[in-house]
């Protein structure tokens, strides 16, 4: 009877724990993002060259991701809006894009802002922007 007893207390005390630990371990797992970092910023024969990577880690393909930016000028004043087209984005895949701006001088460019997502196909509407993340590998300012 001793060892029944001590086998139903181990048993009672390790569910306990394992189910102690649950919500722990549910809370770890990261949030749907998409990752979108300005990564570098050229001059072209056209006008400037903005590279960009971008991982999708919103958990679903993209057919198509589209986004309206907003390009301010040195004196912090929108010079520009352009939507970028970054077509389809693999779940899990880091993808380089390079967009070339005509007419855009590089020298005067200050800050790009994701004003909204034209497109996200492939997730619920909103996914795109409440998951996305944004970083610059430029002296330039980049976010939403």
């Amino acid at each position: 009877m001793t060892s029944l007893t001590a086998s139903l207390r181990l048993l009672t005390s390790t569910l306990a724990m394992s189910l102690g630990l649950a919500p722990a371990w549910a809370q770890s797992a990261p949030a749907p993002q998409l990752s979108l970092e300005l990564n570098a910023v050229q001059p072209s024969d056209k006008g400037c060259l903005l590279t960009f990577v971008v991982n999708n880690a919103l958990g679903a393909d993209l057919s198509k991701a589209a986004f309206e930016i907003a390009l301010f000028n040195e004196a912090g004043v929108v010079g520009r809006l352009s939507v970028l087209d970054f077509k389809d984005l693999p779940a899990g895949k880091t993808k380089v894009i390079r967009f070339d701006l005509a007419g855009t001088d590089c020298t005067k460019l200050s800050r790009v802002l994701i004003n909204s997502a034209t497109e996200c196909a492939g997730v619920e509407p909103g996914a795109c922007m409440r998951g996305l993340k944004t970083q610059t590998e430029t002296g330039i300012a980049f976010g939403v």
